[in-house]
């Protein structure tokens, strides 16, 4: 059994597992909203939590404490946890590009033609 929980008459109290808020009356965009969306696969919707961080008055707290309990994954304090670090941005799923950047076709095709002509 974790330290962490505690069994009193068969309910479980998590009240350590929980952050303290020092301004427990301020709606706080990840208790007030769709939780799910801080845990999210789509990188759309990871950066609109992180956009909803952005004035949060418990950032810091939250982003410490994260750092402290090595979050394995979502969005704490502006920042998106993956595998316990804070990465930039979340790629999304599927295979990368063979190419780091695309050439449109109309261009290859003007720089060919010209290339030919001299």
């Amino acid at each position: 059994m974790s330290s962490a929980v505690a069994y009193t008459s068969g309910e479980a109290i998590f009240a350590d597992l929980l952050d303290p808020i020092a301004v427990p009356d301020v709606a706080l965009p990840c208790r007030s909203g769709d939780a799910d969306l801080w845990f999210a696969e789509s990188p759309a919707e990871l950066e609109r939590a992180k956009a909803q961080c952005a004035d949060c008055p418990v950032r810091e707290a939250c982003l410490a404490g994260a750092l402290a309990r090595r979050e394995p994954w979502g969005v704490w304090g502006g920042e998106i946890f993956e595998r316990g670090a804070v990465i930039a941005r979340k790629r999304p799923r599927g295979r990368p590009r063979k190419n780091a950047t695309v050439e449109p076709a109309a261009a290859k095709a003007g720089s060919d033609h010209r290339s030919a002509a001299a």
